[in-house]
């Protein structure tokens, strides 16, 4: 428990709640290393009799591999199944909760492993020799379906690297758990999202067969396992994801979007013999961020409200039922009995799990070990009005101890995405902010349009226009911060990662206001990214594309006006990115270098688009750390 809480909970006169402060203080300042110190809970699932948790855990301490750790919900014991240096994830519970289903790294490539509820060692249950994606369970428990490209198909790091192959995409197979033989089902040529066993029979299938095309084109199709027969089942809206069939196999849903992107929020149902998707999400205009089927009848879900994440209870000719929490909502689980096993968070405390029941509210791990005295910083929730009016949602987070009538430097951050938010937590895009706050700075996280968390309309109002509409929102806020005191307007920085490092690289060509400017994984010429990127399909809802529209694209790319910069600018990625590719970076660096403009890039090896290793995070927290000092604490600042 961090030592702001500890007042806060104590709430004893004021001479002990002073002492309380001074031995705060009197604790080192966070460095980044304590700042990527903490551990993320996700992926929850209770067992079918709701007394064992399985979940997944993730930690810079190592590497943010994924670890899965079993935790008996009565005691609070913990079993952890992951040997060091391995990856583990994607746990499932066996139909009647006797064995765990996970992918795990352990033996090289990722394969399926089962382990005894009960105890004992996990033992391989495939052998594939590119590994396994996904897998499910049949529902009678006999069988696991799961996704693995064949044997045979050409190896990666081996020759020429021959474009959008038949012989790359992955397979549906199924395999019986007692003789543990093994067949392939469906028909090759197609390219497989997801699937879910419908019935011990058939399975519905996320797939397209037109797996060249790099748009969403993927239908859901009905695979029969006696004798291969593929029919098309339903075509949801694009783009979809979380496909579902209800526990007692009469209903299919999928997470998806009426107005057809810029991504999947609403909970869509249809009965599964045939018949027209319909929304039942609630409460209305709110992006669903996770959901559960637990029950023919009731369907939990997390709604993403403002920097909050609920949950809801749909139960249909109900109204909706929302669950009352004192935390914000992470990943979630409901027992049969209603037990709600959630990760909760906020500003003030570090991820944990915990089980709602009948009895209240109490909590299940102990996840943050090293936190004791350390000392979070301050942060308040407000809305400001844009230019147009708009409701802005922003967080603003100051140094737990101020000297009176000081001016603080100020750095805004603005997150990934666009289609994402700042939420009220301890992450990523946190812990930049709290080492920073530690260090004497003010920090402002601002949601602007574009972000999840708010209405269809507002997630949808910076189509075609980022730097627009949503830049205007981040430089309202921040003029209403500066007018309410406490900041020194000579002092500002601006930074992010992904669409924030773009909206930092769009924000040094647009104003000086900012004296430093740290820019990760960011997006510099939006033809040349949308040309060279992963999976395009999102920027061509937002876009187009730039053979038909290369205005929009020259109008949202900050290499159009890169020649107004003038701002100090640090460059961070990771040299495998595929979302953004390093090539965006190097395109920012060396356009600075040639007008002139202070500048340093550094790149990861062997990291994508969010580096995962332990020591470059740290690496990149120090530098980001000494880039602001040098340029927002200047000498002529001595009380900075």
């Amino acid at each position: 428990m961090n030592c702001l809480t500890k007042i806060r909970l104590i709430g004893v006169g004021a001479v002990i709640a002073a002492a309380i402060s001074c031995a705060c203080l009197a604790q080192p300042v966070m460095t980044p290393a304590q700042a990527l110190s903490y551990v993320r809970a996700s992926d929850l699932h209770l067992s079918p009799d709701g007394a064992k948790l399985a979940y997944v855990v993730g930690s810079y301490r190592w590497d943010a591999k994924p670890h899965v750790r079993i935790l008996d919900v009565a005691t609070g014991a913990e079993r952890e199944l992951t040997p060091p240096g391995a990856s583990d994830r994607s746990p499932q519970w066996s139909p009647d909760g006797a064995t765990l289903g996970f992918l795990s790294s352990r033996g090289g490539k990722t394969q399926v492993y089962l382990v005894p509820a009960g105890g004992g060692d996990p033992v391989a249950l495939t052998d594939r020799k590119f590994g396994v994606e996904r897998f499910h369970w049949a529902p009678d428990g006999r069988q696991i379906a799961y996704l693995a490209k064949v044997d045979d198909a050409p190896v990666e790091d081996d020759g020429p690297q021959v474009a959008d192959r038949a012989g790359d995409l992955s397979r549906l197979w199924i395999i019986d758990l007692a003789s543990k033989a093994t067949k392939m089902v469906g028909a090759a040529g197609w390219r497989i999202g997801d699937f879910q066993w419908r019935d011990s029979a058939r399975i519905i299938v996320a797939q397209t067969d037109k797996p060249r095309v790099e748009e969403n084109t993927d239908a859901l199709y009905s695979l029969s396992l006696s004798t291969g027969e593929t029919t098309l089942a339903a075509t949801p809206p694009q783009p979809f994801d979380s496909l579902l069939v209800s526990p007692d196999a009469t209903q299919l849903g999928v997470r998806s979007n009426l107005s057809n992107g810029p991504l999947e929020r609403d909970l869509l149902l249809r009965p599964l013999e045939g018949g027209q998707f319909r929304n039942v999400s609630s409460p209305p205009d709110l992006q669903i961020a996770e959901l559960r089927w637990r029950a023919p009848n009731a369907i939990w879900v997390s709604v993403i409200d403002g920097f909050f994440n609920r949950i809801v209870k749909l139960t249909p000719g109900e109204a909706p039922e929302r669950i009352d929490l004192p935390l914000s909502v992470d990943s979630f689980d409901v027992a049969p009995n209603g037990d709600l096993a959630f990760v909760g968070e906020d500003f003030d405390h570090l991820p944990e799990i915990y089980l709602k029941s009948s009895g209240g509210v109490r909590q299940l791990s102990h996840l943050q070990q090293g936190w004791d005295g350390v000392q979070l910083a301050s942060t308040t929730i407000f809305r400001t009005r844009s230019f147009d009016g708009t409701q802005i949602e922003s967080a603003l987070m100051k140094p737990a101890a101020t000297p009176a009538g000081a001016k603080l430097p100020l750095v805004l951050l603005v997150h990934g995405g666009p289609s994402s938010h700042f939420s009220a937590g301890y992450g990523w895009q946190t812990a930049w902010a709290q080492l920073l706050a530690a260090h004497g700075y003010a920090v402002l996280m601002v949601n602007p349009r574009g972000s999840d968390g708010y209405s269809e309309a507002l997630l949808e109002a910076n189509r075609g226009d980022w730097g627009g509409g949503d830049y205007k929102d981040l430089m309202t806020v921040l003029d209403a911060v500066i007018a309410g005191g406490g900041i020194d307007p000579a002092r500002l920085g601006v930074g992010g990662w992904s669409y924030g490092g773009e909206m930092t690289a769009w924000a040094i060509t647009q104003t000086h206001r900012f004296k430093a400017a740290v820019a990760g994984a960011p997006v510099f010429d939006q033809q040349a990214e949308f040309e060279t990127e992963h999976n395009p399909a999102g920027d061509e809802w937002y876009f187009g594309t730039p053979w038909e529209h290369p205005e929009v694209f020259a109008r949202n790319s900050p290499a159009t006006y890169i020649r107004h910069a003038s701002t100090p600018t640090l460059i961070l990625d990771g040299e495998d990115d595929a979302n953004n590719p390093v090539g965006q970076s190097k395109g920012l660096y060396r356009a600075l270098k040639h007008f002139g403009v202070e500048t340093q890039m550094v790149l990861y090896p062997g990291e994508g688009h969010s580096p995962r290793r332990g020591s470059y995070n740290i690496d990149m927290f120090q530098r980001i750390l000494d880039w602001y000092d040098r340029h927002l604490k200047a000498p002529e600042h001595p009380g900075a």
